[in-house]
């Protein structure tokens, strides 16, 4: 792809991979120092909306702290083949119609969570959680076919 096709680009392809990608790792820092969990995630545009039990550690560090880093990514072999998000932001806890309204998003992308369908142990589980969205202030696209450690940032507004 020629490099000013790319740049164009650029923002499409990282919301591309954001949709066809499940799970981000997220990175906390709470009282008991840093932390990194893997949680399935989906996107809205450039904010994550993840669920977590409020118990788990980075959803107590996220509670005491809200500012948070999240990389997605595959397992690649070969350098040349790194591709993936690193994004950086806040996560708040969502409530009301602000959690009604990403459950039905994130039920679009994870049909099980969907009222009705869930298995019981999914509905048990699905009672025990928060729901949370990792509103970006930044993100980069990282993409190494395009060089080693290329990255661009991408703009958020």
């Amino acid at each position: 792809m020629p490099q000013d096709e790319y740049s164009t680009n650029r923002r499409a392809r990282a919301l591309a991979y954001l949709a066809d990608h499940h799970v981000m790792t997220l990175a906390t820092n709470g009282p008991a120092g840093p932390w990194a969990a893997a949680v399935f995630y989906v996107n809205r545009g450039f904010d994550l909306v993840f669920l977590s039990a409020p118990d788990t550690r980075h959803a107590s560090d996220l509670a005491a702290n809200p500012n948070t880093a999240a990389a997605i990514h595959e397992d690649y072999e070969d350098w040349p083949e790194i591709k993936g998000i690193q994004i950086e932001g806040s996560v708040r806890r969502l409530r009301g119609s602000e959690r009604i309204d990403a459950v039905a998003h994130y039920a679009k992308k994870y049909p099980i969570v969907r009222p009705g369908a869930a298995p019981a142990v999914v509905r048990a589980a699905l009672a025990r959680v928060g729901w949370y969205e990792l509103t970006a202030t930044r993100c980069f696209f990282v993409d190494n076919s395009q060089g080693f450690g290329h990255r661009d940032e991408i703009e958020l507004a």
